[in-house]
């Protein structure tokens, strides 16, 4: 009997070395296994295309109710991202189809690219070469209000992987490092050397501010109006995350009283932006990256081997090699 995995995502996701999985797959599976590839181009199709599937493995398709519902032989979806949003777990559940994200894939790209993001702004980076390349200036007085990093206070809202390898990072350059987690216990706070604070306690005393929480339905717009106006020391704002934690138009107005002074951000709430348009682009005191604080060509291939292994301990029932089965308390295996 043929069992059918397919590999499916919108078109751009596709780029990748697909036959780098179909290889591995195939020599990890053997023949009973099939991979199909289908880049996305609406959820009819989809739906077609997954009524013969056992495995899906996709990143960022709206996975629905109504998508599950159709999908006849489906046991496993693997989500080659960390974050399951976009399927409807409930439904998952109820057809105890096995939801496998990663737990962790890009650490040290988004603590990189947090710490890139700041000192751009710190330093005055992005200021400095709109006055050379749009001025033809070249005078270090182009750019003031610049401050010494060692010594400032960082706070940091969300302390897991990310947001403890952004403490380390920070510590080396002589910051004070606050934490912002309802969810850690202390001692990992005081392993880390860090201040497990309250939340406002942490907009009065940063000069810098950033965000790693995960996306929960509590946290949507957590940094509104009433945050901003309670930074006291008119912070650099850093959003790796997720766009969704970010009011933007309460940022902008931030960013134009000069409440807020600069802010690096690498999400934003769509994740297809007008870019021509948004509020928050063209500023020579905002650093905009394209979700892309993950991206290296080795958290790439972490991302593909991870998920392919998750796909084939799965289908082998070797289920304690699995990286994460997010709803496993909730499904029989």
């Amino acid at each position: 009997m043929e069992h059918v995995i397919l590999i499916s995502d919108y078109p751009e996701e596709l780029k990748r070395d697909l036959e780098w999985e179909k290889k591995k797959l195939r020599e990890s599976l053997g023949g009973e296994y099939k991979v199909e590839v289908y880049s996305y181009r609406n959820q009819k199709e989809f739906m077609e295309k997954l009524r013969e599937a056992e495995v899906l493995l996709t990143a960022f398709l709206p996975v629905t109710a109504e998508v599950l519902a159709s999908a006849e032989k489906l046991k496993l979806i693997v989500v080659n991202a960390t974050g399951y949003g976009t399927i409807d777990l409930k439904k998952a559940n109820e057809k105890n189809i096995a939801v496998c994200p990663i737990r962790e894939y890009c650490t040290q790209e988004v603590a990189e690219h947090t710490m890139a993001l700041m000192l751009c702004l710190q330093r005055g980076i992005r200021a400095y070469e709109h006055a050379i390349e749009q001025k033809k200036s070249w005078n270090y007085l182009d750019v003031t209000g610049l401050r010494r990093i060692e010594g400032q206070t960082l706070a940091i809202f969300g302390f897991g992987r990310i947001g403890q390898a952004v403490a380390k990072r920070a510590q080396a350059f002589g910051m004070k490092i606050l934490a912002v987690d309802p969810y850690l216990p202390k001692e990992v706070a005081q392993a880390a050397g860090v201040s497990l604070v309250e939340k406002e306690e942490a907009l009065q005393q940063a000069d810098v501010i950033t965000n790693h929480m995960n996306q929960t339905t509590e946290n949507g717009h957590y940094f509104s109006r009433k945050e901003f106006a309670r930074m006291e020391k008119h912070p650099v704002f850093i959003n790796a995350g997720r766009g969704s934690c970010v009011d933007e138009t309460a940022l902008a107005e931030a960013l134009e009283s000069g409440q807020v002074r600069a802010a690096g951000l690498d999400v934003l709430e769509t994740e297809n932006p007008d870019i021509g348009h948004h509020p928050l682009a063209h500023r020579e005191n905002v650093v905009l990256t394209p979700h892309a604080a993950f991206y290296s060509d080795t958290s790439m291939r972490e991302l593909q081997r991870i998920s392919c292994e998750n796909l084939i301990h799965f289908c082998k029932k070797e289920y304690d090699k699995v990286n994460w089965i997010a709803n496993e308390k909730e499904i029989h295996l």
